[in-house]
């Protein structure tokens, strides 16, 4: 299985530091949902890991996060990708949880999904070093994306063998051999 694991936020959609809290404000990335659905067509299989405090902080609840996963499923299949899964963390830094980033939760609930011993080789995608972190504790490759939060997350000690990309459509080009 050639399994991807991208963060949301600044990877996928745009950021924003009052939060995405509703479908509305769910707005893709340029390329992003292109790129999902190129890394599909070639056989890859796209799963996502967000944290998302926002539902914890009371700026959004339930129903509002999955109508924007489902809109983010929707946008992926008209480019004809899809997103095999999405997990997220729901706590605040505060309630110091095994699911939020960089602790490896999202990542181990993602490796037992797709019923794998580990996750050595597994590129993991994202804007912020948390994301990184999380994924090469259970052996991910990190791939750094300048979107989102990607350009000040550079100025930190990037993991070891971190690539860096422009954006997810970069990553894909790079994992498709493409130039």
């Amino acid at each position: 299985m050639k399994l991807i694991v991208l963060d949301r936020d600044g990877v996928i959609n745009e950021d924003s530091d009052a939060y995405v809290k509703s479908v509305d404000e769910w707005i893709p990335l340029p390329g992003s949902l292109e790129a999902i659905a190129r890394l599909c067509k070639a056989g890859w299989t796209v799963a996502v890991a967000t944290n998302q405090s926002g539902l914890a902080r009371g700026m959004f609840d339930a129903d509002a996060l999955e109508a924007m996963h489902r809109k983010m499923q929707r946008l992926a299949t008209e480019q004809g990708g899809h997103i095999e899964l999405v997990v997220h963390c729901p706590h605040a830094p505060e309630d110091h949880c095994d699911c939020r980033k960089p602790r490896p939760g999202l990542f181990r609930t993602i490796a037992g999904h797709f019923h794998l011993a580990d996750l050595d080789g597994v590129p993991v995608v994202g804007d912020s070093l948390r994301d990184l972190q999380a994924g090469i504790s259970l052996g991910c490759t990190p791939y750094l994306v300048r979107t989102g939060k990607g350009e000040k997350t550079l100025k930190s000690a990037l993991p070891t063998g971190t690539q860096v990309f422009p954006n997810l459509s970069a990553v894909a080009d790079h994992l498709l051999g493409t130039p």
